[in-house]
């Protein structure tokens, strides 16, 4: 079953998270001061680039930028973006978003860029349309009930950029008719809401690190190789 849709709150009402942000900022200060702050990231960041707030800058600059001072957080009205806390193989005190729980809700004045003060979430990004938190990626076919013949399309209908970042592509079976979900990845911002709502208990649509899944040809690549 899909996780409950969260209700909207006014910015900056935030509370016990207010003090957890605090807490957070407070750990990251003393580590500086002993000089352990570049070891304990380094230590922390082995995996793949989570989810970040929209507009944020490549991994590596994002890290180097961000400030840990939870104002995105903060300012996010539906509380999608969450603070790591140390042990969950993200680096602690840097915003991040889980979209099963909460997704990114593509707010048209993004108020976490805004609320931003270094510059780790670009404020050259105008339009929430621009963002590319991630990629959406059918990962298991195999559960997915439109792959099973089934008529469903909860991710598709939940897509915020719906007809352009997601379409339904009909295939003809023996048995049945299938209406597939094909994620675009020039038009995906990544926000999330599909791998949300995806009403099985593993979702079977993931929003990835757009490295980690999209094939690009590398510098290497020549093309009179191929001739």
């Amino acid at each position: 079953m899909a996780p409950a849709t969260p209700k909207k709150r006014a910015a900056g009402n935030i509370g016990r998270r207010e003090f957890l942000s605090l807490s957070l900022r407070s750990m990251a200060g003393m580590l500086a001061g002993g000089g352990l702050l570049g070891l304990y990231i380094k230590g922390e960041k082995a995996r793949s680039a989570p989810l970040r707030p929209p507009s944020a800058l490549a991994e590596e600059d994002f890290l180097g930028r961000c400030l840990r001072c939870g104002l995105c957080a903060k300012d996010c009205p539906y509380d999608a973006i969450r603070m790591a806390t140390p042990g969950g193989g993200i680096v602690t005190g840097t915003p991040y978003i889980e979209a099963r729980k909460i997704p990114c809700y593509m707010c048209e004045d993004i108020p976490c860029q805004k609320a931003c003060p270094s510059g780790a979430l670009d404020k050259g990004m105008e339009h929430i349309e621009q963002a590319r938190m991630g990629l959406a990626v059918l990962h298991d076919q195999e559960t997915c009930l439109a792959y099973l013949g089934q008529r469903c399309e909860v991710c598709y209908r939940a897509c915020p950029l719906l007809g352009t970042a997601m379409t339904i592509e009909y295939k003809p079976g023996e048995n049945a008719a299938y209406f597939l979900p094909i994620v675009h990845s020039e038009a995906c911002t990544g926000c999330g809401f599909c791998e949300h709502v995806c009403i099985l208990d593993k979702p079977a649509i993931k929003v990835f690190d757009i490295a980690l899944v999209k094939g690009e040809r590398g510098p290497h690549y020549r093309k009179e190789v191929l001739r």
